[in-house]
């Protein structure tokens, strides 16, 4: 059982590589002829130099993760730690793998991120998070992920103690409940850190609301994000559920577009709402949940997959892990349906700024949304069909055009 365990982490090691050497040598691709004009050629040639830095740093460490996950589940590491704490205790023994997990991992994130974040993306002058905010980004990151796995072993033991071989679609549902409950959190959850402000009465708060009453669309309020602390780049999105749902324009999107390229952004923003995207991907997503049940019904079912690895008996931390290293496999697969149901919501999205009137200004928004976040305008195919939730942006556009041309 140990040698299938660390045969899956070899094999998902190798795929991400994999992905990775595609997407460093995609940086070379010829650039299609409607996207040309986004980069000149000195800024291409920097965006090739960035491209290749940021996927050489992917590589690395992905190395770095797959070598440490190797090291602690072949010594047996994570039984040894646990064993220090008192045995057959139903919160510490599940905690202790969690807290050696997070605690091993945690140097090489930080530093993965600081690299990222403070030299590569300051480099090419993307980044304008202070070290100070960088710190507490990284706290608050840290904290949270280590609540959220905490939370998810204690579902899993509650579930599995109460339903025992019944527990897959039990906890699939919880799975779901809970993901749903992130997301009504994640307003919450950003405002920490983040500055939000209402957007200002005028001429373009006027066209986005008159944008919104023309579909019957009801929306608790139209922020502003001070994004520009941290990045240069430029976002805008929807968040929450029904009357709470807000929508959020960092500050950096309304300084570098017009008036006409922001309602045009924010008409395919508007176009994910009336079209339940993000509900249709939640739906969608329960079969992810499933195959996550049924994954770990098996991590818990049988006390061998823990005795294989140091343990007397079954740990709800370390299936915690397992049920991760299998998804580590499986996510491939199910990426495939998940992205290109995304992408072909992004195309739908798109085509609802043209119905709007604000074709032509949807391309030269693309156009600024990949210049300013520097965009990879020739990803190769198996790149973006196992990778990519949106699709290329010459693709796009040219779907934009042809929206256009029919009109």
């Amino acid at each position: 059982m140990k040698i299938a365990i660390i045969v899956i982490v070899l094999l998902s090691t190798i795929y991400r590589i994999v992905l990775g050497i595609v997407q460093y040598r995609s940086a070379g691709n010829p650039t299609p002829a409607n996207v040309s004009d986004v980069y000149d050629a000195e800024t291409y040639a920097t965006w090739q130099k960035y491209s290749r830095e940021k996927s050489r740093l992917g590589l690395i460490f992905t190395v770095i993760g797959s070598v440490i996950s190797l090291v602690l589940l072949a010594t047996n590491a994570y039984a040894a730690f646990a064993s220090l704490f008192p045995a057959n205790n139903w919160f510490l023994q599940p905690f202790a793998v969690i807290l050696l997990d997070a605690g091993v991992n945690l140097i090489p994130g930080i530093v993965r991120s600081y690299i990222s974040t403070m030299i590569v993306e300051q480099k090419y002058g993307f980044n304008r998070t202070t070290l100070k905010t960088f710190i507490f980004d990284q706290i608050r990151s840290i904290l949270l992920e280590l609540f959220l796995a905490l939370a998810l072993v204690m579902l899993l033991l509650g579930v599995h103690t109460w339903l025992k071989d019944l527990m897959i679609v039990v906890f699939a549902a919880a799975m779901f409940a809970f993901a749903l409950f992130i997301s009504f959190m994640y307003p919450i959850f950003s405002r920490i850190g983040n500055k939000f402000t209402p957007l200002e009465d005028g001429e373009l708060k006027d066209r986005l609301m008159e944008l919104l009453t023309k579909h019957g669309y009801k929306v608790k309020a139209i922020e502003v994000m001070d994004a520009s602390r941290r990045t240069t780049k430029l976002n805008a999105y929807f968040t929450g559920f029904g009357k709470m749902k807000t929508i959020v324009l960092y500050d950096n999107l309304i300084n570098a577009m017009t008036p006409d390229e922001i309602c045009a952004v924010f008409a395919h923003e508007m176009g994910h709402g009336l079209h339940k995207d993000v509900l249709k991907n939640q739906i969608l997503s329960l079969g992810n949940f499933l195959l996550m049940g049924v994954l770990v019904w098996l991590a818990v079912r049988d006390p061998l997959w823990h005795e294989a690895f140091g343990f007397t008996e079954i740990n709800y931390g370390f299936a915690y892990l397992l049920v991760g290293v299998a998804l580590e496999l499986a996510q491939p697969l199910i990426s495939l349906i998940i992205n290109a149901n995304s992408r072909r919501a992004e195309y739908r999205a798109d085509k609802q700024a043209v119905t709007e009137g604000y074709g032509e200004a949807m391309i030269t928004a693309l156009k600024k949304l990949a210049r300013e976040n520097f965009a990879h305008l020739a990803p190769s195919r198996l790149d973006v069909v196992l990778d990519y939730s949106h699709p290329p942006l010459s693709e796009r556009i040219a779907a934009v055009q042809k929206q256009l041309d029919e009109k």
